[in-house]
């Protein structure tokens, strides 16, 4: 394989610029859960949370990103043919998953060093991806800028809820390899926030708004 030499170039303005010009701390708020378990709801209850506070902040959701970024091989095929879409579409198996939060954490990382408060509301069921995202964001070893929530909703009440008929679908075989069903969730072992999907959504942001007060990120 061929050497590709890339260098670093340290920026003039630097995260601790812009944390002062924002009058606050930026970081990473990662949603994680079982498809159903209101990952989204809640993180765009607390998206207008902050923003009524006037944080700057911005919401990475799941579905969102996989209509730009991180498009499938199916979607990029009309646009760019079928070889290229082969090469750089993103699916839905294991490895396929893990470039899907590979990708969105060093996207996640960049919105952090713009000072930012990045919510990011994805499955993401593998433990070792979501690792590897806090070990992007934790390089100083004292600074927590990566901020686990579980958004931790039983199996059937997501199924229940179902909002997109997914559940329906893997559980009649037209969805093979469906997060809950047939493919495996690693909940988290140490998050830093437990959030019981149960409740009400707007109390679960209150609790995610309070946890980042209480921890200094915003005012």
């Amino acid at each position: 394989m061929e050497k590709v030499d890339v260098v670093w170039h340290q920026q003039a303005v630097t995260l601790a610029d812009r944390e002062r010009l924002n009058d606050h701390q930026g970081c990473v708020v990662w949603f994680t859960g079982l498809s159903g378990c209101g990952k989204s709801t809640v993180a765009n209850l607390v998206d207008r949370a902050l923003f009524e506070k006037s944080v700057r902040s911005y919401l990475l959701d799941g579905d969102n990103v996989r209509h730009g970024l991180n498009q499938s091989p199916e979607m990029l095929t009309e646009q760019h043919g079928e070889e290229f879409a082969r090469r750089f579409g993103v699916g839905f198996g294991p490895q396929d998953r893990e470039e899907n939060i590979r990708r969105i954490g060093a996207l996640a990382q960049l919105f952090r060093d713009a000072g930012m408060i990045t919510l990011a509301a994805f499955v993401s069921p593998y433990r070792k991806d979501r690792d590897l995202v806090r070990s992007l964001l934790e390089t100083d070893g004292e600074k927590q800028d990566f901020i686990e929530v579980f958004v931790d909703t039983p199996l059937e009440i997501c199924e229940q809820r179902d909002p997109k008929g997914l559940y329906k679908k893997a559980r009649a075989g037209g969805i093979k390899g469906f997060t809950g069903i047939d493919a495996p969730y690693e909940a988290p072992l140490n998050p830093e926030l437990v959030l019981q999907g149960e409740l009400p959504a707007e109390q679960l942001a209150s609790s995610v708004v309070e946890y980042l007060s209480k921890v200094g990120k915003i005012k």
